[in-house]
């Protein structure tokens, strides 16, 4: 509990803007919200989403990018950072920099594409995300798709998971965390720095209304971290977060839904 007036742990968000409020900035703010951290943002690029894709996307410039950050970084402060889409080779190169000189724990979540299949990191950007992103990554959160993307591993069952992040591993984040939510069975993710490994599972929900989950996972971590966590126990108590969301994820449009952000709440 802390004091009447004291601040809650602050968490950055450096990622896009969904429109539809499911994924994105708008998941992230809300998972910081629930897990009682203090979100802040700083908005990479604007896109018009809904339940049935990203009809558009457009990135701000890289001095818009660069000014929020130090905005908030220099007179606010962050106890954790967490990055989601970065759209450009431009923009991850900057808020690689950025995140190099914060004293905070960073949460990389390596977007490549929507949960709808639409492209939101650029080709020409892989590059720069394995060679820049992830060496100051803390923990590094990829689903099975951005895997293949980043490394080229492809990841058909869970013996795979393995291989897998030792591939990532080898671009330099302190932690991977290989997400097999893609998987058939239980939800499986495997935790490791090379030397330890956590293999986290959960019941395989019956429930198409899972957009945002990558956001909200990396988010939750994120916030473990900014409360003090280490690493095992801020991933664990995210799984259990984004487990639940999932488990409650709601009809929005006529296409896919949100997991939803307030379940403890209600």
């Amino acid at each position: 509990m802390r004091a009447a007036g004291q601040a809650p742990p602050r968490v950055l968000t450096v990622a896009g803007s969904d429109s539809g409020g499911g994924a994105g900035i708008q998941a992230d703010l809300k998972t910081m919200l629930a897990l009682g951290v203090h979100g802040m943002s700083v908005i990479t690029a604007v896109t018009a989403q809904n339940s049935l894709g990203v009809q558009g996307a457009w990135e701000l410039p890289v001095e818009a990018v660069r000014a929020q950050y130090r905005s908030v970084v220099d007179d606010i402060g962050v106890q954790a950072v967490k990055t989601g889409m970065l759209a450009s080779a431009e923009l991850v190169e900057a808020v690689a920099e950025l995140v190099s000189g914060t004293d905070a724990p960073v949460v990389v979540d390596p977007v490549g594409v929507s949960k709808h299949g639409d492209p939101l990191l650029a080709a020409s950007a892989l590059d720069s995300v394995r060679t820049r992103l992830l060496p100051v990554a803390t923990v590094a959160t990829p689903n099975l798709d951005e895997v293949a993307q980043l490394t080229g591993s492809r990841v058909a069952s869970e013996a795979d998971l393995r291989p897998a992040a030792e591939a990532v591993l080898a671009y330099g984040p302190q932690w991977v965390l290989i997400k097999g939510g893609h998987l058939t069975g239980e939800a499986v993710d495997l935790l490791t720095d090379g030397d330890q490994e956590f293999w986290l599972r959960a019941p395989r929900h019956d429930n198409r209304h899972t957009h945002g989950t990558g956001c909200t996972l990396a988010s939750a971590i994120a916030s473990g971290l900014a409360k003090g966590l280490a690493v095992p126990e801020a991933v664990t108590a995210a799984k259990e977060y984004v487990t639940g969301a999932i488990a409650r994820g709601f009809a929005l449009g006529t296409g896919i839904g949100p997991v939803d952000h307030g379940w403890r709440f209600r």
